[in-house]
């Protein structure tokens, strides 16, 4: 990744699963990180994100059959 990119990526919002909270930036260990997301309140809410991704890609699956 380049300087440029990894440098914006590192002001992002990330929802760290083992402690349930929120950080900005690389603090946490990769595999601990959800995100990342453009704002803290967005970061909080990570666990909805993933659970209407799942619907939605269990949706489009199921569709497809």
């Amino acid at each position: 990744m380049s300087d440029a990119a990894t440098s914006g990526i590192e002001s992002k919002w990330w929802y760290n699963s083992k402690t349930g909270e929120v950080e900005q930036g690389f603090v946490s260990p990769a595999l601990q990180r959800i995100g990342p997301f453009d704002t803290r309140e967005e970061a909080q809410h990570a666990w909805d994100k993933i659970r209407e991704n799942s619907r939605k890609w269990a949706e489009e699956e199921a569709a497809e059959d």
